[in-house]
Order: C-alpha cells, then structure tokens, then sequence
C-alpha cells in the first residue's frame, strides 16, 4: 500500500481531528533508526522494560522535533466475532506495518517484549514479625523475587537452582533441599505458608516477517508443598505460550500477566499465522478462543495477546481463570489490593510519520481482581510515558500517575488524577521544564516527585483534592534520587546519585512548603560506585525499628599510569548503616562475597550481594554463591554456607 493511502486509511480510521504536521527529515531519522536499532540488538536477549521503553520512544520524539498535540484517546474494548474476524483485523493491519518496517520507518520494537512490570502504602515493608519481607510497594500485594524468607527458612535461586536451608538459628543453619530448574530465565518465587510458587521463562527464537528474529516466550508457574522442607513435592505444573511480563500474590492467588505475539510464522515457511493463547495446566489443555478475546479498534505497529491469569496457589485442583487482551505489549504494571493497571505506549504514532498528533500518550486498562474473577472494567490515556510501577497508586478509588511528556521545546512533567472508570478528574501539567522524572512516590494525599537535569528538584505535591493536584513545595539540591522510600509520615529516604556516585538523602516534609534535608547526605565516595536499588527496589532494605539500612554497593577507583588510566580495586558488596533522624546515616561496616586483593580487577557476577534480610538480630547477605550470617548489632561473622 502506498505511503499516501496508508496516511489516508490511518487517517480515516482515527476520528479525531489531526491539527498539527511535520515533515519527514531523512537524516535525522537514518541516525535515530541507526542507534535504536543498535541498542535493539545489544538488550532483546533481556527483553525491554517499562523504563527502557519510555525512554527510547521519547528520545525518539524528541530528536525527531516532533510538536505533540495531546486530547486523550478514548479507545472502548470489543470483542470479536469469530476466529474470521481476529484474523482478517491482524492480517490487514500488519501489512500496513510491514510495509513501514521495510522502508525503515517503524525503528523500534522489533519483537522485543517487555519482561519487567515491573508498584504506595506507608509502611507496606515493616515486618510483623521479627523478619524482612520482600521490600514491597503496596501492603497485601507481594511481588516475586529471587530470594524469600518466612522467618526460619531461606529460599534462594541460585545457579538455575531453586536452594531450601534452614536459615534460623544462623549456628544451625543448613541447606535442606534443591530443586533443579532446567533452562529457565526470569525465574523468581512465591511462599504462601507451605506452598512455594516457582514461575518464569524458557526462551525459543522465533522467526518473523520482521527484519530481525525475536526471543518468543514460554511461561511456567510450578507449585510445590514444602510441608516437608526437605523433599519439596511437585503438585501443579502450569505452562503458557508467551513471556511473563510480571506477577502479583495477594492471599492465596497469584496474578500473571503474560506477552504473546499475535502472528507467529509457521514452521519452515515465511507465512504469518494467529497464535491464540494456550494454558496449559497439568493434563489440561485450554485454549482462548477468539470471541474471548478483548481488543482495541485501531491500527498499531504490531499486536500481542496481553493475558492476565489467576491461580490459586493452596488449591492445586481449582482451574485457572483467565481475561485475554489484543493489545501492545504491556510495559508496565501497578497492582493495589482490588485492581491491576496495564499501561502501554500510544505505538500508533510511528504509523503517523507524517503527522504528529498523540505522539507521547500512554493507554491504561483497568483490570479488577477478586480472587478468581478477573474483570476488565475501564480504559483511558493520558499525555507522556511513565517511569516504573512507582509512578503510579490507587488511593480512596483515585488512581494518580506521573508522566513526562517530551516536545520540541524539551520535557515537562506531570500528576494526572482518574477515577475508576479512568477517566481524567485532574491534572498538574508542566512541572520542571527541560527536566524529566528520575523517581515518584504516592503516600496517602501526596506524591513525592524527583526531576533532574543538572540539579534534584524534590517535589511535595497534594493531592487531598483530586481534582486540583498542587505543588506545595520544593528543594533543588545536586544530584538526583532514583528510589524514594518512606521513613516516616515526616520524612523521606532518597537514593541516587550525584556526579558519578551513590548518594542517600533524608528529606524532612514537615512543612510541605519548604522541605529541606533532614541531615548532611551521605556519599558512597569513589571514582564510580553504583547501587542495583536504583533499578530494583526488592534489593533495598530498611526497617526503622532497628534503624537499619543496607545497600547492595559496587565501587572501583581509576588510577593514572604510564599515560593512560586503569580502573582498579573494585569492590563489591553489603554496606550496613544505621539510620536515625538525629545523626543521618551512619556507615556500620560492609560485607563482602569477594575474595579481594589490593588490585582487584573486576567482581565475578556470582560473588555479587543481591539480596540482604534479617532475621531477629541475625543479618543475611545473599549471593550466588554463598550466604553469610553476620550479628546485627557489631556485623561480626556468625556463619557462612556455600550454594
């Protein structure tokens, strides 16, 4: 189809009035085609997140001079007919596609499929008991992660292999069991009291017609009794065609949303295919039909079946449930105790190439959860792309998110406020101009914002009125905050970064118009030092009642020698501190997997401290390799286990 009628067609199918025009600029667009598509084939092995997503799209736009016009798209759910017309929809529009993509017109997302989605109560993570939990976002809502803990026992993957000890007493501590996990990525776990939930990926290479082969997706979830902790018992075995995108327990269900492409080639031959979705659970097998399927109306670069499914964990002969989506694939995923959020990028805009309208809009779907039953119940867009899960919370039947919206003229960010039906009810548009959102968090009537160029704009905005979100106060300080993380009511935790190391902050909001910092920051200081928090919460650990915190830390040191500089002593490992209001942060000590020398060139990944718990006055730092067990209160060595 010519590129003309393409537009026309397009043009048609979308009602609203495109006001706005651009002209394609074929220099520009070879460079931004050139290093998209670079930066495609160095991360699909991993897949591409939420955050990564946003960012590309947006850099594209903004290189591109793009000027966005912005009326939120309203886009009702259908459903189809007969296997017909699901087919006939797919065929027609990836054509259109193809077309694009062999002109080089459509650079991003060739097959790359989001696998994190990757989450505000007040203190969701403070331990009833006398252990750490998994460092959560919202209280009730667990989220997967490679290391668990119940109080007495660890449960750790490690090296494909999923490791029961005994972890309590730490003098006593002991592997019990190992369960052997075959091929398996992204693998993570759930424990619900003597239920371990095992769920994650096996990759294939597919081909398609795109230009470049992807990584297609088959998802597991394995449920085992651990009543016995030493002959863990195999009781369910789930498998589903696609890649798992993320997951959430809440009481006994676990919650999975799960990535399929559409179109799939057939074996041996070019020819494109519908794929619908398949669960397959034990000797079951069932397969979505087409008129279960829920899809947008619109033409797109290229569709995936979005699949959220329910299991119930304690009860191993309760069928799953399912609610099928033909939509992008999800980039990101909020969950509170009633409600899942899918949210997308607007991917139409690549078709408008010509025309720049909605080129910065994200879609959301609303998906209520009630154990079982699963109910799609609204759908809506609003202006900009969001960060990560924290840019988002549901809160009094509110759902508020942050976004940053990039034009020609630069960045701007801001707070939208919907109600359930997801629908717009206020917003606070224009924040930081020429910055971008670098961290968010909603706790109660507000959200803590972080913005950063060149200095950290630490935003108090409320939003006790919905309608009428506002800005109370600010602190510009340098660097910028990459998590946020309640200390109290009054205070907030910041880690980020400032020039090129990590830097914890501790901002007082007890007059919301003027927040300040509660004490002197603390700087990791070196010639590099780095922290996974700043892309996985899970690794951060904090608990005010012991006034603990501890950080997964890396550093290294450049020295300058025979006319060239070297990067040398690198170090790797748990740094322990107390936190108080008074004194700030005090550096306890660190604890190290690695066995350093004086010039130690580099860490090897499986002496990496990932993960940190306690249990009663025992601290546990976790590696691939090794755990060790060290007193909370002088860090001296209690005990230590090989995996």
């Amino acid at each position: 189809m010519a590129l003309k009628a393409l537009l026309a067609h397009v043009l048609i199918s979308r009602q609203p009035v495109l006001r706005t025009s651009i002209k394609y600029r074929p220099s520009r667009i070879m460079c931004v085609l050139a290093m998209q598509r670079e930066v495609h084939k160095k991360m699909i092995t991993y897949g591409i997140s939420g955050l990564l997503l946003a960012v590309l799209f947006t850099a594209a736009i903004f290189h591109l001079v793009i000027q966005p016009f912005y009326e939120p798209t309203f886009l009702p759910l259908d459903t189809f007919s007969s296997f017909e017309e699901l087919e006939n929809f797919l065929m027609t529009n990836v054509e259109q596609a193809k077309n694009l993509e062999e002109k080089g017109w459509i650079p991003l997302l060739q097959g790359g499929e989001a696998t994190r989605m990757d989450s505000e109560t007040y203190g969701a993570t403070e331990a009833a008991s006398d252990y750490s939990p998994t460092n959560i976002q919202v209280a009730g809502v667990d989220e997967a992660d490679t290391v668990k803990t119940d109080g007495e026992y660890l449960y750790v993957i490690s090296n494909n292999t999923i490791i029961i000890l005994k972890a309590y007493p730490p003098e006593a501590a002991q592997i019990l069991s190992k369960i052997t996990l075959n091929e398996t990525y992204n693998t993570q776990i759930y424990i619900d009291q003597d239920k371990l939930a095992v769920l994650g990926n096996n990759y294939v290479v597919a081909p398609t017609y795109r230009l470049y082969p992807y990584y297609l997706g088959n998802t597991f979830l394995r449920v085992y009794d651990i009543s016995n902790r030493s002959k863990p018992l195999l009781t369910r075995t789930m498998g589903l065609n696609g890649t798992l995108s993320g997951s959430r327990r809440i009481g006994d269900y676990i919650y999975l949303a799960v990535n399929q492409p559409a179109l799939q080639s057939k074996v041996g031959q070019t020819e494109q295919e519908v794929t619908l979705p398949k669960i397959y659970s034990d000797d079951t097998l069932i397969e979505v039909q087409a008129t279960e399927v829920r899809y947008v109306n619109m033409t797109d670069i290229f569709y995936y079946f979005t699949t959220i499914i329910a299991v119930n964990i304690q009860n191993d002969t309760q069928e799953p449930t399912y609610e099928p989506f033909l939509i992008g694939s999800t980039a990101t995923m909020y969950v509170s105790a009633r409600n899942m959020y899918l949210t997308m990028p607007n991917n139409n805009m690549w078709l408008l190439a010509e025309v720049a309208a909605r080129q910065d809009e994200t879609l959301i779907y609303r998906v209520k959860l009630d154990q079982e039953n699963i109910l799609c119940e609204a759908q809506g867009a609003i202006s900009g792309y969001i960060l990560n899960q924290f840019s988002m919370d549901e809160y009094d039947n509110i759902f508020r998110v942050a976004t940053t919206t990039w034009t020609n003229e630069g960045t701007k960010n801001n707070i939208y406020t919907l109600n359930m039906t997801l629908h717009t009810i206020g917003k606070l548009e224009g924040l930081a101009p020429g910055e971008r959102i670098y961290s968010a968090r909603f706790i109660g009537n507000r959200c803590y914002l972080v913005t950063f160029r060149q200095v950290d704009p630490f935003y108090v905005i409320d939003l006790k009125t919905p309608t009428k979100p506002k800005v109370l106060g600010y602190l510009k300080i340098p660097g910028f905050s990459g998590y946020l993380h309640p200390y109290d009511e009054q205070h907030i935790i910041g880690i980020g970064k400032q020039d090129s190391n990590v830097k914890l902050s501790l901002f007082n909001v007890t007059d919301v118009t003027a927040p300040t910092e509660a004490v002197d920051s603390f700087i990791i200081s070196a010639s590099w030092s780095d922290t996974p928090v700043l892309q996985d919460h899970k690794a951060f650990l904090f608990a005010k009642s012991k006034q603990l915190l501890v950080l997964p830390i890396s550093t290294h040191f450049t020295v300058f020698k025979d006319g060239k500089y070297y990067t040398t002593n690198h170090y790797q490992g748990a740094y322990i501190f107390n936190i108080t209001l008074e004194e700030g942060f005090k550096l306890k000590g660190t604890i190290t997997h690695h066995p350093l020398t004086s010039t130690t060139y580099y860490i090897e990944y499986r002496h990496q401290v990932q993960r940190t718990f306690y249990i009663k006055n025992t601290l546990y730092t976790i590696s691939e390799a090794r755990i060790k067990m060290n007193t909370l209160d002088t860090l001296q060595p209690i005990n230590e286990i090989e995996l």
